[in-house]
């Protein structure tokens, strides 16, 4: 499939609109906070947990540290992991895929405690606690 000129002017425009919305000028990694600290092009700072991002979770904190910026400042690169992060993303709040963050979600809401929670709790642990699943 042949591209036109036309294609070409059209991918440059949406990537210079997504690079004036905002792009990376520096990023690091501070193995203190474990966060992500990435400069934007008009002076905000992101300080992103690593634990939150799909692509760094878990990964090794030496290899978190070689960070690599692209040309249009709209993806960093970790070569030692070989991960990728789009810029606009972060800025957008998405930080994986759909699925990765609707299980961080999940996760974080059975954790919450509420006082209606643990009265429940308590209740149905008078009752003997939840009942055996029924192998039909």
């Amino acid at each position: 499939m042949e591209i036109t000129d036309e294609q070409v002017a059209t991918a440059e425009a949406t990537m210079e609109a997504k690079r004036a919305a905002g792009h990376a000028t520096a990023a690091r990694y501070d193995a203190g906070s474990e966060r992500l600290i990435v400069s934007i092009h008009n002076g905000v700072e992101l300080a992103i947990p690593v634990r939150l991002v799909e692509e760094l979770a878990g990964k090794d904190p030496a290899d978190l540290a070689e960070i690599e910026i692209s040309p249009a400042g709209l993806g960093l690169h970790w070569p030692r992991i070989d991960a990728d992060v789009y810029v606009p993303g972060l800025l957008a709040g998405v930080f994986g895929s759909r699925k990765w963050m609707a299980a961080q979600l999940g996760a974080q809401g059975g954790r919450t405690s509420t006082p209606a929670k643990a009265a429940a709790a308590r209740a149905n642990g008078a009752k003997g606690g939840r009942p055996k699943k029924q192998v039909g």
